[in-house]
């Protein structure tokens, strides 16, 4: 009988016990959400705003604006938004999402993984793998929703997550539209720089070598270093494109206290997995359609320009703004094309 009772008062310490591990399990993946209107253009009053949470493969909850045109009855097309590089979704993809709410698509905004509102240690990582996961992340959270048509979802990346929605449409066939704004191939111009300029071996190798110290120092100091956001003060000599990065990110236009590029930036040691990782290797094998999106005088242009060519789906799109550069197509609503967005999303998510 004393055997029982031990036997008893261990496995009720033991269950006590994993209770609690549980409970702060749970509790480290509980986000605190900024409740009141804090984005960087003005809120609708066409549209239902509500802060959600969602949570990929990986166990990180995700943190999203989720926009629903008022009065809506029927099942929706829903479409998940995010981007651009460094940026969270009270700035570009909030403003995509929106409007698109505005013309009656039910729309997320979410934070990508590691930054934002959105949780995953350490900070401001970003990966490949992990940030195309959260695409689909965003597509397995929509389809358990009652009032979204499941065979009706599309997906839209702005800059650096335009690669990654296209590499989330290669694998993910429940992605039946995907629209790139201003699209960025991270692993191209990370292994290669700008215009391919460092295509070569030894570039990459010392490349690697750098970004292998840092990886070494951070080990040792528990500490990841970052890249400094979007540089402040801009040079006069510097290159046109960071001049217009500078006019978005660190001025009252477009900065957020949470975004990485407003601020301290991304970590350092992010761009190593991107080297050896090509993300659209694929991309000739998406069967759904698809919209790029690019401005004339983007210094950009070419990964569009570039993805386009390797689409072999019969309903793809490439259009060019004229006269528009890549930071335009991040608030200039005289320059976002939303009713070609519009237009397309609604011929390819037709009800079903």
């Amino acid at each position: 009988m004393r055997l029982q009772t031990i036997a008893l008062l261990t496995f009720l310490t033991f269950t006590n016990v994993m209770a609690q591990e549980t409970s702060k399990s749970t509790d480290m993946n509980t986000l605190e959400l900024t409740q009141e209107w804090d984005k960087t253009f003005p809120q609708s009053d066409k549209v239902e705003h509500t802060k959600i949470t969602f949570h990929n493969r990986y166990g990180i909850t995700l943190a999203a604006d989720l926009y629903k045109p008022k009065n809506a009855q029927d099942r929706l097309a829903a479409i998940a938004v995010s981007g651009p590089y460094g940026a969270t979704k009270e700035q570009v993809s909030g403003r995509y999402a929106q409007t698109l709410a505005e013309r009656g698509f039910l729309t997320i905004a979410f934070d990508p993984s590691y930054y934002g509102e959105s949780s995953g240690t350490p900070r401001y990582l970003t990966s490949p793998e992990i940030s195309t996961e959260d695409f689909s992340a965003a597509v397995d959270y929509l389809t358990s929703r009652e009032d979204v048509n499941s065979e009706r979802i599309g997906i839209l990346g702005i800059c650096g997550w335009g690669g990654f929605a296209l590499n989330a449409a290669a694998n993910d066939p429940r992605i039946k539209a995907t629209v790139t704004s201003t699209m960025y191939d991270m692993s191209r111009v990370n292994a290669n720089g700008y215009f391919d300029a460092n295509d070569n071996a030894d570039a990459r190798y010392e490349l690697r070598r750098q970004l292998n110290d840092l990886r070494t120092k951070a080990y040792r100091t528990g500490e990841n270093e970052r890249d400094g956001g979007v540089i402040d003060p801009v040079p006069e000599d510097a290159p046109q494109f960071v001049k217009e990065y500078h006019d978005y990110y660190k001025t009252e236009r477009g900065y957020h206290r949470r975004s990485p590029n407003s601020n301290e930036g991304i970590t350092k040691t992010s761009v190593l997995p991107f080297i050896n990782m090509p993300l659209l290797t694929y991309i000739g094998e998406i069967r759904s359609a698809v919209l790029l999106i690019h401005g004339e005088k983007a210094h950009s242009r070419y990964f569009s320009e570039d993805a386009y060519k390797r689409l072999t789906t019969e309903n793809k799109e490439l259009l060019i703004i004229p006269g528009a550069n890549h930071v335009d197509l991040y608030d200039n609503l005289d320059v976002i094309p939303f009713d070609r967005i519009e237009g397309f999303l609604k011929k390819t998510l037709e009800k079903k």
